[in-house]
């Protein structure tokens, strides 16, 4: 979806056979002895855009008996696009020869009335709190993207549903992606050991171009040109800080273990993408957070055409310094301990789905819908703070009442005009 080389739409690694003496599910067919070894599963895809398209691959590659039955978007040239490159790809039994095609702003109640086992949530990051609801509601297993929310009601509604998925036991796989990366997985492993002492501070950097951008077509009505162009309208995408940047975030919080900052603030703006069809997002955000114990993390992120690209994660710790350049394979920690990662790097992408289905065929479903939760609601922390120009605590963000979905259900035909773009000290934290 993201032209640039450094996002994670457009990373491509090689994947290892083992790490730490674990096979990775594909390649171990053993792990899908049991009860459930004979039953098919079948797989939705809800969002048939680049990363869906992407994660349905990765699923149907995940487990030898598996096949898609449905696919759902909101535009049926995308939904035909998504099946096309999936057919190109797999082998006939993997796809449905009477798979269902859903299309429209209910496609995802279709899905969830047919008799599937496994829903692929990749739809705009706006839409995930009520399609995460409904899954939950409907008992059905689910790899959910990141983020889950874009603003405090829809995170408030999300953990919900997460407490309902866990009572269900319900298989919930994350998009956050690194958290499946061999390199990545060990570096923090040697980090919660206290190789680098305590984590005083982090420092994470994600610098892209400008994605890509769809120019409105005649005959879009207000509502289509935003859901065509999600990432620029903050009700669907949560800025750049919440749906690309977000990877940055979650790995600052992986850092400190996952536990809740007091607060954050922020700056940041819109100098080079100013026009209209770029909609209302910012540019640019820089953002610290206040940790427990005095500890900071610190956040910077761009999206502008011709500037220097780089995603580079530096870990202060009181005994040494670890820095993760995932993308240049750099894992490092330099100090009292010296390490450096030099085991298998493996395909990211494809391991979240493979422990995912072999969880499933376990009887022992992966579920991380707290976590994926918890990382996204710290992303719209620092988003609330830089976009009003204040102070935020945790406890303030979350009890948040602003709503920034449109207000009434979605239309094809209603008037949507383009929101202001925030502006500090003016934009009121609501």
């Amino acid at each position: 979806m993201h032209p640039t080389p450094l996002t994670r739409r457009s990373f491509v690694s090689q994947s290892a056979a083992a790490v730490g003496g674990v096979v990775l599910a594909t390649q171990f067919p053993a792990v899908l002895r049991g009860a459930t070894e004979d039953k098919k599963l079948k797989i939705a895809l809800v969002g048939c855009g680049g990363r869906g398209s992407g994660a349905a691959n990765q699923a149907l590659k995940a487990d030898s008996n598996v096949i898609l039955s449905a696919v759902a978007d909101i535009a049926a040239d995308q939904a035909d696009a998504a099946l096309n490159n999936l057919r190109a790809s797999h082998p006939a039994d993997k796809i449905a020869p009477d798979v269902q095609k859903f299309i429209g702003l209910d496609a995802i109640d279709k899905v969830l009335g047919t008799d599937v086992d496994v829903v692929l949530l990749t739809t705009p990051p706006g839409f995930r709190p009520e399609h995460f609801e409904k899954t939950v509601a409907a008992g059905k297993h689910c790899f959910c993207e990141k983020p889950v929310a874009t603003d405090a009601p829809g995170y408030r509604r999300f953990l919900e549903a997460a407490r309902i998925s866990k009572e269900k036991k319900l298989g919930v796989q994350s998009g956050f992606c690194w958290r499946a990366s061999f390199p990545e997985r060990a570096l923090f492993e040697e980090v919660a050991n206290g190789t680098m002492g305590k984590v005083v501070a982090v420092y994470g950097t994600y610098l892209a171009g400008t994605p890509w951008v769809r120019p409105r077509k005649e005959g879009w009505t207000d509502l289509e040109w935003q859901l065509r162009n999600w990432m620029y309208f903050t009700w669907l995408s949560g800025d750049h800080l919440v749906e690309q940047a977000i990877h940055t975030v979650d790995k600052m919080s992986w850092a400190f273990n996952d536990v809740t900052p007091i607060s954050a603030s922020g700056m940041g703006g819109r100098q080079q993408r100013i026009e209209e069809q770029y909609g209302h997002i910012w540019d640019h955000f820089s953002i610290a957070y206040e940790y427990p114990g005095g500890a900071r993390g610190f956040i910077n992120c761009r999206q502008q055409a011709g500037t220097h690209n780089e995603t580079v994660d530096q870990i202060l710790g009181t005994k040494g310094n670890a820095t993760i350049n995932g993308f240049a394979k750099t894992h490092r920690i330099t100090g009292e301990n010296t390490w450096r990662y030099e085991g298998p790097r493996n395909d990211m992408y494809q391991t979240e789905h493979d422990e995912f289905f072999q969880s499933l065929r376990a009887g022992a479903p992966l579920n991380f819908a707290d976590k994926l939760a918890h990382s996204s609601m710290v992303g719209i922390l620092g988003r609330m703070a830089a976009y009003t120009g204040k102070v935020i605590r945790w406890e303030e963000a979350i009890a948040s009442k602003e709503v920034l979905a449109p207000q009434g259900p979605l239309t094809w035909d209603m008037k949507l005009p383009v929101p202001d773009v925030a502006m500090p000290g003016r934009t009121k934290f609501i």
